[in-house]
């Protein structure tokens, strides 16, 4: 673990422990805190999901003296989607990002699965679907991930859903939900790709405040900007998820959306010159 992951975790660890954790409990308290798991949950994804617990063991036992066995800590961690959640929020409003008046949209596969009879046992069936890849030009078995951006990469809002849905009606279903995030920013700008361009949902976000900016298409008057491709499948392996029922899926996403945030955040803290990179975090 490098010193920089190091310093990340001893200032994620004081942050949750002061404004999240709960700590009435019921019965006897976990060996494992609310905090501690937060910060495990980011360094699994900075480093990668395969033998996990194995380097736990060996290079993080002075920061975290328990950890539970693979069944317990996938069973934790499960449950602790709504933590994770609210720790991407906290950390998000936490910085400059949070108040910037454009955002970035983008959707991304979520592979769950390849063969057929993988699909017709998976316990995701129902939820997944068969969608298309343009990236890479090839039909998939899975989710898609919307993620709504800052220019620096900080998530405002993000969901997972069907392939199949389209797009537009999934990202306005997000806006609705938290209506006071647009209203919140005058002068909005919105930038997608070209897979949002729609007279329509330009007019809904329009009414919510807000102005829609796409690439151009051949056939139409250019328009300025383009979208940014901002996934996150290349230092957190957001492909390589490994879950396979509804939580596990949705929990191994918030975790990457949450180190992604947690880099962000360290980052601007720390006044690092360039906020998105994880260089310094993932080896």
């Amino acid at each position: 673990m490098t010193n920089d992951l190091d310093a990340l975790l001893t200032a994620l660890h004081g942050k949750i422990d002061d404004e999240i954790t709960d700590t009435r409990w019921l019965g006897r308290p976990p060996r494992l805190t609310d905090s501690e798991l937060v910060c495990l949950a980011v360094a699994q994804a900075m480093l990668g999901f395969t033998r996990w617990l194995r380097f736990v063991g060996s290079r993080l036992g002075e920061m975290f003296p328990f950890v539970p066995r693979q069944p317990g800590w996938n069973k934790r961690l499960r449950a602790a989607l709504p933590l994770v959640k609210r720790a991407i929020r906290l950390l998000a409003t936490d910085t400059d990002s949070w108040f910037d008046n454009h955002w970035i949209i983008d959707s991304n596969p979520v592979e769950c699965g390849r063969s057929r009879p993988t699909v017709k046992r998976s316990d995701l069936a129902g939820w997944a679907g068969y969608g298309y890849c343009a990236s890479h030009s090839r039909f998939f078995w899975g989710l898609r991930l919307y993620l709504v951006c800052t220019p620096t990469g900080m998530p405002i809002l993000w969901s997972l859903a069907n392939p199949k849905l389209d797009e537009r009606e999934v990202l306005t279903a997000m806006l609705d939900r938290e209506p006071d995030t647009v209203t919140d920013r005058p002068g909005l700008l919105v930038i997608t790709d070209r897979g949002f361009a729609s007279k329509e949902f330009e007019t809904d976000l329009a009414m919510r405040g807000a102005e829609l900016l796409w690439p151009s298409f051949k056939r139409e008057k250019r328009r300025k900007g383009e979208s940014v491709n901002d996934t996150l499948k290349g230092q957190l392996d957001l492909e390589q998820h490994g879950g396979r029922t509804f939580e596990g899926v949705a929990v191994r996403v918030a975790q990457c959306v949450l180190a992604l945030a947690a880099a962000i955040w360290h980052n601007h803290k720390t006044g690092q010159p360039i906020t998105r990179s994880l260089i310094a975090y993932d080896h």
